[in-house]
């Protein structure tokens, strides 16, 4: 069997400006959500079989208390703020499981996820169904890949060398150097992708870097520099390599075979209906049906 995890935030910032403004019967902006929903159950008929979404319910985690400049929702609009909970109603009641975060984040869920089912021998392959940079890190040859369903591209862990110079234990690493915008740290200073990846593939961790550059065994340019600056800004990178690792909680899923799609729940028409999505419920029953006389 194959393993689909999903980012549904991403999935719904994605679809938010990407389809048209859609409101429900009472007037609600629900536009992303009528897209995701689209989109799971599309995964779904093109032969996904086991299959999980990892939600934000709120958007600030633990990280937010180890550093006041990691992200929070300010400056999201709040007719997509307000999808966020009503995304996990609407996949819940499609039949999907959801992983709505709170202490953690939907990325730690699904590193959480995917560590459960690459466990299983039953299972052939995970796909993290997300292009973020952080999930890079729970890569594992090509049995745990990054599926980026947007450009229909698999990233396994030559993937993740051929795209930042560096093998996906080495991830949090890298981003500790370089930042992450999108999560809101900015790195150490002077030191780029290029310069990142050309160090930590001959020095995996940050431990690994002689502290003095005359030791560096690899030719880099500026290397005095960098090798000054990561050490004055070293509790710094620490702090930022900390963020950017992703927790593993095994109870986040207790058996794969939880994820197995069954069909949509009793209530998921009327909610299809409420969204002006009727022909979705349709597709869904007829999935479901098939599914089940195989």
């Amino acid at each position: 069997m194959k393993v689909h995890l999903v980012d549904g935030t991403y999935e719904l910032f994605r679809h938010y400006f990407a389809v048209p403004s859609s409101r429900d019967v009472e007037g609600r902006e629900r536009g992303a959500v009528r897209g995701v929903l689209g989109s799971v159950l599309g995964l779904l008929a093109d032969g996904a079989t086991h299959l999980g979404v990892a939600t934000d319910h709120v958007v600030e985690s633990f990280r937010n208390r180890l550093y006041p400049g990691y992200k929070t929702g300010d400056g999201i609009a709040p007719d997509l703020l307000a999808q966020f909970h009503p995304l996990e109603d609407a996949l819940g009641s499609l039949g999907v499981v959801v992983w709505p975060t709170e202490a953690l984040e939907a990325d730690d869920a699904m590193a959480s996820a995917a560590a459960v089912a690459a466990a299983d021998p039953r299972v052939e392959q995970v796909l993290l169904c997300t292009p973020d940079k952080d999930l890079a890190q729970c890569v594992s040859g090509r049995r745990v890949v990054q599926f980026d369903r947007r450009t229909r591209t698999v990233r396994d862990a030559a993937g993740v060398r051929a795209k930042f110079g560096v093998e996906p234990a080495s991830i949090p690493d890298y981003l500790a150097l370089v930042g992450d915008a999108a999560d809101g740290f900015p790195g150490i200073p002077g030191w780029g992708a290029k310069t990142a990846g050309t160090v930590l593939a001959r020095y995996p961790r940050l431990e690994d870097i002689p502290r003095d550059a005359a030791a560096w065994e690899i030719p880099v340019r500026g290397a005095a520099r960098l090798a000054g600056t990561l050490a004055e800004r070293w509790a710094e990178a620490l702090l930022y390599r900390d963020l950017a690792t992703l927790r593993v909680d095994p109870g986040v899923l207790d058996s794969v075979d939880t994820l197995r799609w069954r069909g949509p729940r009793e209530g998921f028409p009327a909610l299809c209906e409420s969204l002006r999505l009727a022909g979705l419920a349709e597709r869904a029953r007829k999935l479901a049906t098939t599914r089940a006389g195989d």
